[in-house]
């Protein structure tokens, strides 16, 4: 035996359902937005400000009743975010508003959800987000100021090796050309001028000397002092290497006398070349310095020792390989500590090219 409920019964019966669901409910009549039910969370939430008889279009904040009325009459649901109470007690609510029939007569029901924890919860991963992009931003400024610092202190295909690996192998290099360069009377200099104004200009030559030895794809390998070294030939095999130093010999020389006529305090440098095998290694734990061994390097000092104020001295190796596309002279035969008589020639020139 089955029994038929009354349409006044069905109407408590939501009205008991809706006094206890989790939401605000209102429910409306489309035509004049009159509320004809509304629970108490609905009405604690947007309860009438001053007309007492307000329809739902002015009790909820925000609320288009153009927008509203046109998606009901496409029988979809229009939603919108608002906000509940004032100042730092506001809730933000979501109102969904949707169609329905209620005996017989159409209405439209409002269904309001406190989305605060959802709120929060995104400002959390918001906040969360922006802090993981400004980390990664961070940590990418500061692997390129690692790979920058590391790059100045090394060339890069070594610098790629250690990134790869973690270490270097100590190579040796059969075919290389070393200059050695210091600068005459630089102890005195530095004892009699002011630090700082010698730290400025040795700093504006050296920044000079990297441009130069960039220029001829060389390796600029490190500074001590006022004395300047510089390689070609390592790490990656250069069959001009001898004469690209040379190059770079005859530039340094030509930025000097040039600079020297617009300063008070010239600056006269003294370079020695040359060309033999020598091993290239990074040497230190904590903190990593490339650097180039070998009687090779040794004779190139030697041979700046020997060198004249703006002179530039090479070894025979070195003059072997050049004198095709170089002017040079022969200096004679020298003592060179540690390896006996040996043939110094100066380099003067390069040859116009035909």
């Amino acid at each position: 035996m089955s029994h038929s409920s009354s349409p006044a019964a069905d109407t408590e019966l939501l009205r008991e359902l809706l006094a206890i669901v989790d939401l605000g409910v209102a429910v409306a009549d489309p035509e004049s937005w009159e509320i004809v039910y509304e629970n108490a969370k609905f009405f604690n939430w947007f309860g009438p400000a001053e007309e007492v008889d307000a329809g739902l279009n002015l009790r909820l904040p925000g609320f288009d009743s153009e927008k509203a009325e046109a998606r009901l009459e496409k029988g979809r649901a229009y939603k919108f975010e608002t906000e509940s109470g004032s100042g730092a007690r506001t809730v933000p609510i979501e109102v969904t508003l949707s169609g329905c029939e209620l005996g017989g007569r159409e209405l439209v029901v409002a269904q309001c959800a406190d989305i605060g924890k959802r709120k929060e919860a995104e400002y959390m991963l918001d906040s969360h987000t922006r802090m993981v992009e400004k980390y990664t931003r961070d940590l990418k400024r500061e692997k390129e100021r690692a790979q920058k610092l590391l790059l100045n202190i090394m060339p890069r295909a070594v610098y790629e090796e250690m990134k790869d690996f973690g270490s270097v192998t100590p190579q040796r290099y059969d075919s290389a050309t070393i200059l050695m360069l210091d600068f005459v009377g630089f102890t005195d200099m530095a004892v009699s001028r002011d630090p700082g104004s010698i730290v400025s200009e040795l700093n504006d030559i050296f920044s000079a000397f990297d441009r130069i030895v960039e220029l001829f794809n060389c390796e600029r390998m490190k500074t001590i002092g006022d004395a300047y070294m510089a390689v070609a030939g390592i790490p990656e095999a250069s069959s001009d290497h001898a004469q690209s130093i040379a190059r770079v010999a005859l530039r340094m020389r030509r930025y000097l006398e040039k600079r020297n006529t617009s300063h008070r305090e010239p600056w006269l440098g003294r370079i020695g070349i040359h060309s033999g095998p020598v091993v290239g290694s990074i040497v230190g734990v904590q903190r990593y310095v490339y650097d180039i061994f070998g009687p090779g390097v040794n004779l190139a000092s030697r041979m700046e020792t020997l060198a004249e104020p703006m002179e530039i001295a090479i070894t025979e190796q070195t003059h072997e390989l050049i004198r095709e596309e170089f002017i040079c002279s022969e200096r004679g035969v020298e003592e060179v500590k540690g390896f006996g008589e040996q043939r110094v020639f100066t380099l003067d020139g390069e040859l116009e090219q035909r």
